[in-house]
């Protein structure tokens, strides 16, 4: 009797298992890990991509708000990378066998050191290897893609970095989405009023560090006649050498804006009270910098 309610007690836990949830065709086995800072916190941002042999990527997603990582995957031999940002990305090879767990236990994630940073002085953008573009949507359903074929910019890198500061120019008129038509009634006053509004202008001195290589690039956006304080959601890749040898430094940034904020407000709605274009406008930029000079 007493074997017969330790095996019962056995099954139960079994039952109660957390993989026996997961539902594994005859050829498939589990594969799983946990990760961890360096004081054994879950990294609750991390990314993992699971790819075979030939590189080709058989799964791929985020951890849970443990740090765990379960999928099923075929038997086979697999190729796990863990990600996250501000950490040392992390690689593993893994048996998976039919009907097994194949467990990489607590993976633990090294603090990454930030790229270097620009030298202290004036720098200015370099716009044949920069970009400002934008997205919006289009009757509900698509996106449209545009952007901006004229600009200048200079930075000025500060020590510390965090008292930097940065002013962007941009040609209104410049407006690109590829078709004549929607540009000049993007460039007409029912947009951008380009005649009363030649430029967009971005300020700011405020820089804040946002941890590894991300940055929030705070200041005043004029738009339209309109002045809002914008944040520019920024990753900093760091410093390289151009074709001349020349000392290049390189981000990406991105932000959304409402236009109602910045009273471009013309909107005309379909039969079915679909509006033709979407209230916001995702900015995305890609910016070179050289030294002034």
């Amino acid at each position: 009797m007493f074997g017969r309610l330790m095996g019962n007690r056995t099954n139960r836990m079994q039952r109660a298992s957390p993989l026996a949830a997961v539902q594994t065709p005859p050829d498939a086995g589990v594969l799983s890990c946990r990760v961890l800072d360096p004081v054994s916190e879950p990294v609750t941002n991390a990314e993992f991509a699971v790819t075979d042999t030939m590189g080709r990527t058989v799964v791929s997603g985020g951890a849970d708000p443990y740090g765990s990582f379960v999928t099923a995957v075929p038997a086979g031999e697999y190729r796990l990378a863990v990600s996250a940002e501000g950490f040392t990305p992390y690689r593993a090879t893994a048996q998976v066998g039919e009907n097994c767990l194949a467990s990489l236990g607590d993976v633990t994630l090294q603090v990454a050191q930030p790229p270097e940073l620009p030298a202290p002085g004036d720098w200015e953008i370099e716009p044949t290897h920069s970009s400002i573009a934008f997205t919006a949507r289009h009757i509900g359903l698509a996106r449209i893609h545009g952007r901006f074929n004229s600009f200048a910019g200079a930075v000025r890198i500060a020590e510390p970095m965090e008292h930097s500061a940065m002013h962007i120019v941009i040609d209104a008129a410049t407006i690109d989405t590829g078709v004549r038509m929607r540009d000049d009634h993007l460039r007409s006053a029912d947009f951008l009023d380009v005649r009363r509004f030649p430029t967009l202008e971005f300020y700011s001195d405020r820089f804040v560090h946002r941890g590894g290589a991300r940055w929030g690039v705070t200041g005043a956006l004029s738009l339209h006649g309109v002045t809002r304080t914008v944040t520019l959601d920024t990753e900093y890749l760091g410093l390289g050498n151009g074709m001349e040898s020349e000392v290049r430094a390189a981000c990406r940034a991105t932000t959304e804006l409402h236009r109602d904020d910045f009273t471009v407000s013309w909107q005309t709605m379909l039969a079915r009270g679909i509006a033709v274009v979407g209230p916001s406008i995702r900015v995305d930029l890609d910016v070179q910098i050289v030294p002034k000079g």
